[in-house]
């Protein structure tokens, strides 16, 4: 049974103000003026409706230049009759006419400049009353305040309209009026669409616009007390300094307007000095002024972005009508008219500030985040969807005269966003009511504090398309943006003397306790952002610390939780799934790859085996580079790039030289896992290393959906890159580098400090960009995108540093494989039921997953192989599968110690295994010393960083450092990357056999 409609009365807020005190033009005879309103609103909209559908049956046989005067006709005329029409309804319809003037970005120029009149040019009310309100208010009348007073309005507008005056001490200044009754006609408005949306979203849920009315009903009385009107005007000036010229907090882009001055105030009239201009809509005046209307357009905007961004307060109702131009060079903007402003917490400012930078940097996890901190709850996985949506919100501006094409292209992509949109919200409202459920909006919360943020950049568009100048909203509020989340918290002070830039939980060891003090002073000298270090020893956890910010954009603290892009670090663990598989007998490294994929055993590859994949001797080093170079996204598509991948043919004779397969490693590994399985590389990870390590949640290749508000981004600074390969140009000379596939380190490092061109710094660049993407987050890239957190990359290691013992699960907050494996898959809840069941149900969802993948694998080894420390580097009874010479075993990264090198190392001596990735991120065991380490990084580097941190970590605990890591200087380890695959050649070059992604 349906639920009855609600009284109209309870859509009412309990605050909402009484409308008894004062009488208005709609109360006087309120029945009879209501239905004369309503009839001729519906006569002129049925007017302009019925004219608009004629004209679009004439288009079909009519000239193209007929039907375009047509249109400008019946433009003309409607546009006429909604400017009358508005005129008599008064109050908030005045408030939307002038709202619809400003957006010539969206509206044929025939409205934009009738309804212009809305700004400041309405009729204006009886010079009695005008002198009645002030009388009233100030006590006195107009000429015995004033030695003289306009009775002609400089300017009519919506709520009040302005005199001329001057003072008896000779001071030009203009009185603000209000209309009398507008109050009551303001209040009765938001009482009716208060009550229509509450109605709307009661019948219809998905079109709940109630957040938007609520900001509306508590924001727009404020504009009718001029006394908070004279405050805000003041406040601002002070928050630009307008009156010290020019403000002093925000030096590095100096806000250059202008602000009246308050002279006197009270609830109806406001006195403010004379500010001498011209309108801004007065555009045949600017142009003879030599006014640069460019310059002009991007000085507001940038008054506004200092508003919002850097103030927190700001001005809500930028139309045309509250801007003067002075007549003077420099032409700077005059603003006016504070009666409607907003107030933003701040971390609300942070959020928005989070919001464009994100958009800006293309960074899904910040906007997601960002969309979190504001308060924006989306009940579908849509996040390219919620990208583009945020890219569309801050658009550039276009001038009026191509919006018409610009209209027609967005209404494109809006109605293609909508079905992909309608689509996904189709499949899981099947799957909710599957499960008693519903989902019927994509968007569970909105905001308020959005609403005049949007309103704000809306009307701000639209200026500049009126002015037809031309804004890129994104280049021109960053500095802003970056301005307040820069300041305030932690990524502000680069001294990092806050207490909590490393995660305060209880230090394991005193090495901990010296290894956070050595990462503060790493982050005083701006050499790490965010930072993981976990590291075992004999099965026991002796450092897992955090420290510093998840994004340069994302001020939110690392946790110990959190999931960093680690590289070339996924490498190694997709080298210990395949040992699990041979382990269990799945797989056999010596048999051909074509055993278990058919496919692939053709065109050269017929004799390619297991164990030369994994010691990178396929020969397939380059493979599909050409194809990468045109469309790099394809890595992202599993089964087209298998597909491929079977089809080419080997560069080098397999098993006759090593060379670093940097992508299409993961590719044949993933392939020969799935192939010999059945199962697909990530249900294979999540039952062979996922469940019996207990890292839910920790440990992906490939992310689900519900796990970005724990996303690390990363960032690069340029200038730190090529200062670092210079030092490595200095510290590492070209002899010792070993063989080169193609050109010396020396000649690299050329270009990558652009001094010749193929400036690899440059596609060094994109990196962060693309690899931030959730597009490329979600992908099986088994070579290159894994997500994992520091302590669950340590805990792999640890068990094979014993050759498969798992360690005991350590003490640690939030506790290790807490989190849901795959949040997205816990069932729904239904809106009318969330109240009750949605803690509970999410609760035993993850209980339920944690324990059954605990009962699966309750053994504490993984390995019964017990020569598998052997199989991991290539050595022993299988050094006939591993070039013994060279960096790699079957898999991992062979790691030989400072004072004994690598070919003494894999024959007889202390051998460390693991892997690094590009960027700095690397983790490894110890097995002599039954030690692991794993450090993960968001601000990429060379290697110097992380060699650091490992010998502060190897010495502190007097166990041999592995060569890599122990270069002389700051830079010189062989981890070092010096190319970028994928952004620029995606050809491979090996530099001294251990270049990694």
């Amino acid at each position: 049974m349906d639920e009855p409609a609600p009284e109209l009365s309870s859509f009412l807020p309990s605050w909402w103000p009484p409308f008894e005190e004062e009488e208005s033009p709609r109360s006087q005879a309120a029945t009879s003026s209501e239905w004369r309103r309503r009839k001729a609103r519906r006569w002129q909209k049925s007017a302009a409706v019925e004219q608009e559908q004629i004209l679009q049956k004439k288009e079909k046989w009519s000239k193209t230049e007929d039907v375009d005067r047509a249109w400008e006709r019946t433009h003309e005329k409607n546009a006429e009759r909604v400017l009358k029409t508005i005129i008599k309804l008064e109050g908030l319809w005045v408030k939307l006419g002038q709202y619809l003037s400003t957006r010539a970005d969206v509206l044929p120029e025939a409205y934009v400049k009738c309804l212009r009149q809305l700004q400041d040019s309405l009729p204006p009310r009886p010079l009695s009353e005008v002198y009645r309100t002030i009388k009233k208010e100030l006590g006195n009348s107009p000429d015995e305040l004033f030695a003289s007073f306009d009775d002609v309005p400089l300017a009519t507008a919506s709520i009040a309209q302005v005199h001329r005056a001057e003072t008896k001490d000779g001071q030009k200044v203009v009185v603000k009026v209000q209309h009398d009754g507008i109050k009551a006609v303001i209040l009765q408005d938001l009482k009716n669409a208060l009550t229509i949306v509450k109605w709307l979203a009661w019948a219809e849920p998905q079109y709940d616009f109630g957040p938007v009315m609520d900001e509306w009903c508590s924001e727009v009385p404020k504009e009718l007390d001029f006394n908070l009107e004279a405050e805000n005007t003041t406040k601002v000036a002070q928050n630009l300094d307008i009156h010290n010229g020019g403000n002093s907090q925000f030096s590095g882009d100096k806000v250059d307007v202008l602000l009246p001055e308050v002279i006197q105030h009270t609830e109806k009239v406001l006195v403010l000095s004379y500010m001498d201009g011209v309108r801004l809509s007065d555009i045949n005046a600017l142009e003879t002024m030599g006014v640069n209307k460019q310059v002009l357009v991007e000085t507001i905007t940038r008054s506004y972005a200092h508003q919002i961004f850097i103030d927190g307060f700001f001005n809500a109702d930028p139309h045309p009508g509250n801007f003067l131009v002075s007549k003077e060079a420099p032409f700077k903007p005059i603003l006016l008219d504070f009666g409607l402003t907003k107030s933003l917490t701040f971390d609300k400012k942070q959020a928005l500030a989070k919001l464009l930078l994100a958009c800006a940097e293309g960074d899904y996890a910040s906007l997601l985040s960002a969309f979190s901190e504001l308060g924006l709850k989306l009940r579908l996985d849509i996040p390219e969807e919620a990208m583009e949506v945020t890219n569309f919100f801050f658009r550039r501006s276009v001038p009026a005269k191509e919006s018409r094409a610009a209209l027609q292209q967005m209404t494109k992509e809006a109605e293609d966003r909508r079905k992909r949109v309608e689509k996904k919200l189709q499949e899981q409202q099947q799957e909710a009511e599957e499960k008693g459920g519903h989902v019927r909006n994509p968007v569970d919360a909105f905001p308020g504090d959005a609403v005049f943020f949007m309103r704000v950049l809306n009307l701000l568009r639209g200026m500049s398309s009126m002015l037809d100048t031309e804004v890129v909203y994104l280049e021109l509020m960053r500095p802003f943006a970056e301005a307040t989340l820069f300041s305030g918290n932690i990524l502000a002070d680069r001294n990092l003397q806050q207490e909590n830039w490393i995660r305060t939980n209880v230090a394991n060891s005193v090495v901990e306790e010296k290894l956070r003090k050595f990462l503060k002073q790493m982050g005083t000298q701006n050499r790490i952002l965010g930072v993981q270090v976990c590291a075992y020893k004999d099965g026991k956890v002796i450092i897992d610390t955090a420290g510093g910010v998840l994004g340069k954009y994302d001020p939110r603290p690392v946790e110990t939780d959190s999931l960093f892009p680690v590289f070339s670090v996924t490498k190694g663990v997709t080298a210990g799934l395949l040992h699990r598989l041979a382990d269990q007998g799945k797989i056999n490294f010596q048999e051909k790859v074509s055993t278990y994929w058919k496919e692939f055993g053709v065109n050269g590859k017929e004799e390619i085996t297991v164990a030369q994949v994994l010691n990178h001797t396929a020969g397939l080093q380059n493979a599909l580079s050409s194809t990468l170079q045109k469309n790099p996204m394809i890595m992202c598509n599993w089964k087209d790039t298998l597909n491929l991948l079977a089809q080419v043919a080997p560069e080098s004779v397999p098993g006759k030289e090593q060379q670093y397969h940097t992508l299409t490693y993961g590719w044949l590994c993933g392939a020969i896992a799935e192939k010999a399985t059945g199962k697909s590389f990530q249900e294979l990870l999540e039952e062979f290393l996922v469940g019996p390590l207990q890292v839910n949640g920790e440990f992906y290749v490939g992310i689900p959906p519900g796990v970005e508000s724990r996303l690390a981004s990363l960032t690069l600074d340029l200038d730190d890159l090529k200062a670092s390969l210079y030092k490595l140009a200095q510290t590492r000379p070209l002899e010792s580098t070993g063989q080169m596939a193609n050109g010396g380190l020396e000649e690299r490092l050329r270009k990558a400090t652009g001094t010749m061109e193929g400036d690899v710094t440059s596609s060094f660049a994109t990196l962060p960009f693309l690899f931030n993407t959730l597009f490329v987050r979600r992908a099986i890239i088994p070579s290159a995108n894994g997500h994992f957190s520091a302590r669950a990359l340590a805990r792999y290691y640890a068990m094979l540093a014993t050759g498969g013992n798992v360690p005991p699960l350590p003490s640690s907050e939030p506790p290790v494989g807490s989190h849901l494996h795959n949040p997205a898959k816990a069932t729904p809840v239904s809106r009318k039921k969330s109240k009750k069941a949605k803690v509970p149900a999410v609760n035993i969802e993850q209980k339920n997953e944690v324990s059954t993948l605990a009962e699966k694998h309750p053994t504490t080894r993984l390995f019964s192989n017990p020569q598998i420390l052997d199989a991991f580097v290539g050595r022993g009874q299988y050094s006939n599968l591993a070039f013994q010479d060279t960096r790699f075993g079957l898999g991992f990264m062979r790691m030989g110690s400072r004072d004994q090198d690598l070919s003494s190392s894999v024959t007889e001596g202390s051998l460390a295994f693991g892997h690094s990735g590009l960027g700095g991120s690397t983790a490894f065991c110890d097995p002599t010393h039954n030690f692991s380490i794993a450090v993960t990084l968001n601000k990429m580097n060379v290697g110097d960083v992380t060699a650091d941190i490992v010998r502060f970590v190897t010495s502190q605990l007097g166990i041999p450092c592995p060569s890599q890591f122990s270069g002389s200087g700051d830079v010189g380890v062989e981890m070092t990357i010096v190319e970028m695959p994928i952004a620029s050649s995606l050809e491979r070059e090996e530099v001294g056999g251990i270049t990694e992604i």
